[in-house]
């Protein structure tokens, strides 16, 4: 039985863009934990990156800068 998801769609599309920042991150050099700390720590600038309609690479790349 499978388990229904719980978020809404636009919060399941937010998760999907995070979890491709963070492949990029990783990509990057960043550990796989150090860039879910980062998301986590800077969630409210990921997520206005999302919404403001930044792709995963650009968030990505700024998380660089």
């Amino acid at each position: 039985m499978s388990k229904k998801s719980t978020y809404d769609p636009d919060e399941e599309a937010l998760i999907q863009w995070c979890i491709e920042v963070e492949g990029l991150l990783v990509a990057g050099g960043a550990t796989r934990q150090q860039a879910q700390e980062y998301i986590e720590e800077e969630a409210e600038w990921f997520t206005d990156m999302y919404y403001e309609g930044l792709s995963a690479e650009e968030a990505a790349q700024q998380a660089f800068e």
